[in-house]
């Protein structure tokens, strides 16, 4: 077990220079001068130039990625070129939006989707199946963006039970602030309990056919208990792969739904420094979502070796 952690952890080292390397590389062909963006088109050169230097432009790229990947090793993310705030408020500020949104998406889809997924597989064939697996199919036709804007028109407008957008900050008490994540954590959900309620029911379809799931059932145990002693279990490990994914997913893809809901989060952050040409901001913001990425899916391989004793003796 710990052989096999420990080369995961390479990986994700590896992983990690590798992305690091994509994305000041992506950037830096980038075309533009933030200095010049941020001055205007009338700025005088002498200005540019002492503004460059202010912002760390006028070193080489190697300087410049060096700098900027010692800097995060020290908890330094930079200063932002256009709010001359240091990145790394800036992310622990948006953080604390972007991070219990995902977790709260993922646990409603989690909710939603394991009864929805293990009572199709119980019911292969009937009406009940079919229900399901229709509502999942509409689930994942359907764009949460659009299903965003229905969910405020209907809720927020009409119903006037939640707000149409914006956070009212953690100070201001839990109930306050999970009622303003509700409506974005239900439609980032939705689509993403659709996609794993059918992997649940295929994964355990698969299982429910194994010679070891007859032999259960010969020695006397029901659908039901052959299915919850032995079946799950197996049938857990593509499905933690696709939580896995849907996590990454739900924290570095909301960009959409938090500008919907006009939330203060990691998307919104991207989107406007992207906007305002803030390389340093995208850079520090997308680096951290790929080390989120690459986290989470360490978790989901050790977690594998949990589920699947057979990879815990691997050399």
């Amino acid at each position: 077990m710990l052989r096999y952690a420990g080369r995961r952890l390479f990986s994700l080292a590896v992983s990690l220079w590798v992305a690091s390397l994509v994305i000041f590389l992506a950037l830096e062909i980038v075309p533009g001068d933030p200095a010049a963006y941020m001055l205007g088109i009338n700025a005088q050169e002498d200005t540019l130039a002492a503004l460059r230097e202010e912002l760390g432009l006028n070193g080489s790229p190697m300087e410049r990625y060096l700098a900027w990947i010692g800097g995060m090793f020290q908890g330094d993310f930079g200063t932002s070129y256009t709010y001359r705030t240091p990145v790394s408020e800036m992310i622990a500020d948006r953080l604390w939006v972007s991070l219990p949104l995902a977790l709260f998406a993922l646990a409603l889809s989690t909710l939603i989707a394991f009864p929805a997924g293990i009572l199709a597989a119980r019911n292969r064939g009937s009406v009940v199946d079919v229900a399901i697996m229709g509502g999942t199919q509409l689930g994942v036709a359907i764009p949460n963006f659009w299903f965003a804007m229905l969910m405020v028109l209907v809720f927020a407008i009409n119903l006037r039970w939640f707000s149409a957008g914006g956070f009212p900050g953690w100070s201001e008490g839990i109930g306050p602030a999970l009622k303003a994540l509700t409506l974005p954590a239900i439609a980032l959900a939705l689509p993403q309990a659709s996609i794993l309620a059918r992997v649940m029911r295929s994964a355990l379809l698969d299982t429910l056919g194994e010679d070891y799931i007859r032999t259960a059932r010969a020695k006397g145990l029901t659908q039901g208990q052959a299915l919850r002693r032995h079946a799950l279990r197996n049938a857990l490990i593509p499905v933690l792969t696709i939580i896995g994914l849907q996590f990454s997913f739900l924290l570095a893809g909301a960009i959409i739904i938090e500008n919907v809901f006009y939330l203060p989060g990691l998307g919104r952050l991207v989107f406007q420094a992207i906007s305002a040409r803030d390389l340093i901001v995208v850079e520090s913001v997308v680096m951290l979502l790929v080390f989120a990425v690459i986290m989470v899916n360490f978790a989901v391989d050790i977690a594998y070796a949990w589920v699947d004793p057979r990879l815990r003796g691997r050399r």
